[in-house]
């Protein structure tokens, strides 16, 4: 439920607004922009009554929101999502951002000779899977916190904020310590509780599509982050 109050309304009159909800023990978030005073309403409402709401002189409009998906919702959230990553932004109306690298980190040598040429070709962030999720148990598996290493000492030399997979949630300081932006993989695009602990940080979640997922299914695995508090969601398009 979205609440949207009149304009120029005083820093009392609206916290009164918000003492009202809370009466009636209602989850408020205030969303505003930088023109209007926006409140967004959690949990389940449906016992509560938009005419009586929209009574309050102090209130212009009260809208439900019918998708699954609060948050991530524009309904929710009108206004473009900016992350900004070490100066470098994302979203909105930014210029369309580059990240390059390989499928995985396989030695010093290689990783290196890649961000040079990532820096030298005008990509913005180098990316490198350390972790790696293979269809087969026989395959290489990446070089694990090795591979971390190698992407920091990469970042340290080319000045490349680095992006690399999360494969489970007992990595996520290691993650939170040493990557710019943690990409969760398509495989893990419905992993909910690697999702649920992603949410409890500040740090970029960069979501990939799940294989054959919908957009509503791939928007509620955003849900989970959000809900969390993290509202710092990349959406990965992946095909599927």
């Amino acid at each position: 439920m979205i609440i949207t109050l009149k304009p120029n309304i005083t820093e009392e009159e609206f916290n009164s607004v918000l003492d009202e909800l809370a009466q009636r023990n209602l989850k408020v978030s205030d969303i505003s922009g930088d023109t209007m005073k926006v409140l967004g309403i959690f949990g389940d409402t449906s016992s509560v009554d938009e005419q009586s709401l929209t009574s309050n002189p102090l209130i212009a409009s009260v809208i439900r929101i019918s998708t699954p998906y609060k948050k991530a919702s524009r309904q929710y959230h009108p206004d473009d999502t900016i992350i900004d990553v070490n100066g470098i932004k994302i979203g909105g109306h930014e210029n369309v951002l580059v990240i390059g690298g390989p499928c995985s980190v396989e030695s010093e040598e290689q990783i290196l000779t890649i961000a040079e040429g990532v820096k030298k070709a005008g990509a913005k962030m180098l990316r490198g899977g350390a972790y790696k999720p293979r269809t087969s148990p026989y395959v290489f598996q990446g070089l694990r916190s090795k591979g971390i290493e190698l992407l920091v000492e990469a970042r340290e030399k080319y000045g490349l904020p680095i992006v690399s997979e999360i494969m489970s949630v007992d990595k996520i300081d290691e993650f939170v310590k040493n990557v710019d932006i943690i990409q969760v993989g398509a495989r893990n695009m419905q992993n909910f509780e690697l999702l649920k602990a992603l949410g409890k940080i500040d740090k970029p979640i960069l979501l990939k599509r799940g294989l054959s997922n919908t957009v509503e299914e791939w928007l509620m695995s955003a849900e989970y982050i959000l809900a969390g508090g993290n509202n710092k969601v990349i959406l990965c398009e992946r095909g599927i």
